[in-house]
């Protein structure tokens, strides 16, 4: 299987160009995307909503 990330908003960036062998892989990067972002005072609306999908091969 491979895995992509997508754009809630259906744009495109750096982060939706790439595909993953594993959801793992994908996970890991939009966690470290979004490690510095505390939840009680983080401001969501300045982000893009990202997505992990799965491809069919």
């Amino acid at each position: 299987m491979i895995y992509k990330i997508i754009r809630q908003d259906k744009e495109s960036d750096e982060i939706t160009q790439q595909s993953f062998n594993s959801y793992d892989e994908a996970y890991d990067l939009l966690e470290e995307i979004y490690s510095d972002v505390c939840c009680s005072d983080a401001d969501y609306g300045d982000r893009p909503y990202y997505e992990i999908i799965e491809i069919k091969e």
